[in-house]
């Protein structure tokens, strides 16, 4: 790091903490209040968090059995085309027809 880097780095921590012991001097609470308040907001955002967490859960469940279905259709359509052309290749053969239809 140059001398001009580690200068602005150091101005910058001391910025930091001047502007951290400005905050605790003009708190317009106690720190009791103010720890309060602070886990309030972080139990607010822990529950904030677990009900996107949960509706993401829910969103992904729909959508995987949406996939599922669609799959399963898909297959099911797969096999009904299969069989119709085995059993018509199997008609073709048994009636004698031309081997080049």
């Amino acid at each position: 790091m140059s001398d001009h880097d580690s200068n602005s780095f150091v101005w910058f921590l001391a910025g930091l903490g001047l502007g951290a012991l400005a905050g605790v001097l003009y708190a317009p609470r106690s720190g009791s209040e103010t720890r309060e308040q602070l886990r309030a907001r972080a139990e607010e955002g822990r529950d904030y968090v677990r009900s996107r967490a949960r509706e993401a859960r829910e969103q992904a469940a729909q959508w995987a059995d949406k996939g599922r279905d669609v799959v399963n259709t898909q297959k099911e359509q797969f096999r009904a085309a299969y069989e119709a052309g085995r059993q018509a290749y199997h008609e073709a053969t048994e009636t004698g027809a031309p081997k080049g239809l």
